[in-house]
């Protein structure tokens, strides 16, 4: 099939050049009609075609990956069982492969999973599967997406619905606020895979009652602070995604959303000034550390490790690495639910995660349903969630006693959960969260009142698509 399709956009590209008395959109429709003659294919339905003059620049987006695309799909070539090909983020712990394994093996020979490892960073995962779906390539059959990119793929078209029996076994048991992330103008675009969230971690021999409030917190800081003892709270500040996550926790925290119900409009108003000015009153004392405007999450992890904090805001892969980098510390290594703005009102820590999705051009959309439903299914994610320390999104999970005693603090996890917030869910997240994390960048700057009106006015053209990303 791979050797078709390759001879097919030869020749395609080969008429264009020859027939020079014929026009260019007359070539190409007779190459492209032989090119679906040859494999079999048609055009996704409701699919609207480019306009002609992009076809060279899809041409050069083809040529990096046409080698890769075609080692990925040889596998179909006299083997009987189609291989799919499974993009997701790189697993050092063994699990994912463990899935990909034992669902081949589970479909009597089928089809086979083989999983692909996409960069580390997500801005390169991201990168790599927009430009190849962007070349309609058919070598993609699942795809890890992170939990902000499913409205953006649905809305170009790069992702299936999720309909009828494989819908319904999705959403069985999963829990309602991943679902979201998967979720795009009421429909099922992606199945939630795995799921994060933080939490606050302290140290009990300074603090031994953890801090409700964030307003408790900073007084806890400052009071040790004066005593000459460690005193930081650890968060990520830098500007990247996670200080957008940040503030997308204290906004719904305190009551808001950056965007309306139906993400067309931006929300923001009082409750995303109490936001900033939390983030500006911590960056402005004692408790901040010298380094948060250029902090990330492993950055936090190291500098709690270190004895410096005392207090640290971050995802649970920190507890497993206290407990093996620092045995003496982890004893007084405790956690608590993330501190609230208000009192009276529970705190909503945004969510992480991937979803899987089945991409619009895989030539095996059935069997990449059955498999990605196959990769989450309760046994896999257990051993994702043990070996690669990812939180399920199967409710059921979190009763199962394997992973309580492997996570001493799934309960805390599962409370977070279940009233989490999720970031703005819009084809144009990338914009929407480049305008928080630039504006309140460094948060020791932050001017609450003009901050957020800034912050108004660019999502507010992301939206209408204007104006250029910051």
């Amino acid at each position: 099939m791979c050797l078709i399709l390759l001879y097919a956009f030869l020749s395609v590209r080969r008429e264009g050049t020859l027939r020079d008395s014929e026009s260019r959109a007359t070539v190409r429709k007779r190459g492209v009609e032989r090119v679906h003659a040859r494999c079999g294919c048609r055009p996704v339905p409701g699919k609207k075609r480019r306009p002609g003059g992009t076809r060279w620049l899809r041409t050069i987006a083809v040529l990096p990956l046409l080698a890769s695309t075609l080692a990925a799909c040889g596998g179909d070539e006299g083997s009987g069982a189609p291989t799919l090909n499974w993009y997701n983020f790189p697993d050092d712990s063994g699990a994912l492969q463990k899935a990909a394994d034992r669902c081949s093996q589970a479909s009597g020979g089928r089809y086979r999973i083989s999983y692909n490892k996409l960069p580390r960073a997500a801005d390169g995962q991201r990168q790599q599967l927009v430009r190849r779906l962007a070349a309609e390539d058919d070598s993609l059959d699942i795809l890890g997406l992170d939990v902000t990119w499913a409205a953006e793929f649905a809305e170009a078209r790069w992702i299936r619905e999720w309909t009828g029996t494989a819908k319904r076994r999705a959403v069985e048991g999963t829990l309602r606020v991943p679902l979201q992330t998967s979720t795009w103008k009421d429909k099922l675009y992606a199945v939630p895979y795995n799921t994060n969230t933080q939490l606050l971690w302290y140290r009990e021999d300074l603090v031994p009652t953890p801090p409700r409030t964030w307003a408790e917190m900073l007084d806890m800081a400052e009071a040790l602070a004066r005593q000459g003892k460690p005193h930081f709270v650890e968060i990520q500040g830098a500007q990247y995604e996670g200080l957008t996550v940040w503030f997308n926790t204290l906004i719904n925290s305190a009551g808001g959303s950056i965007l309306n119900a139906d993400a067309t409009a931006p929300s923001l108003g009082p409750p995303a000034v109490r936001a900033a000015s939390v983030m500006r009153e911590l960056a402005n004392s004692p408790a901040a550390d010298p380094s948060l405007s250029n902090q990330m999450e492993d950055q936090n992890r190291l500098a709690m490790e270190s004895g410096t904090a005392a207090f640290e805001l971050n995802y649970p892969f920190v507890y497993p690495s206290m407990k093996a980098n620092n045995p003496a510390l982890f004893k007084s290594f405790r956690w608590a639910p993330y501190p609230r703005v208000d009192a009276d009102r529970p705190a909503r820590p945004t969510i992480g995660g991937i979803d899987l999705a089945v991409s619009a051009y895989s030539r095996h959309p059935a069997l990449a349903f059955e498999a990605a439903l196959c990769l989450r299914n309760r046994e896999n994610q257990l051993t994702a969630a043990l070996e690669g320390g990812l939180p399920p999104t199967l409710r059921a999970l979190y009763d199962e006693p394997a992973f309580k005693k492997e996570y001493p603090f799934s309960q805390d996890v599962l409370a977070a959960l279940e009233s989490a917030s999720v970031r703005p869910i819009t084809p144009v997240y990338q914009n929407v969260s480049i305008a928080v994390s630039h504006t309140l960048s460094p948060p020791s700057g932050i001017k609450p009142v003009r901050s957020v009106d800034t912050i108004r006015d660019q999502i507010d053209d992301a939206l209408r698509s204007e104006g250029v990303i910051p």
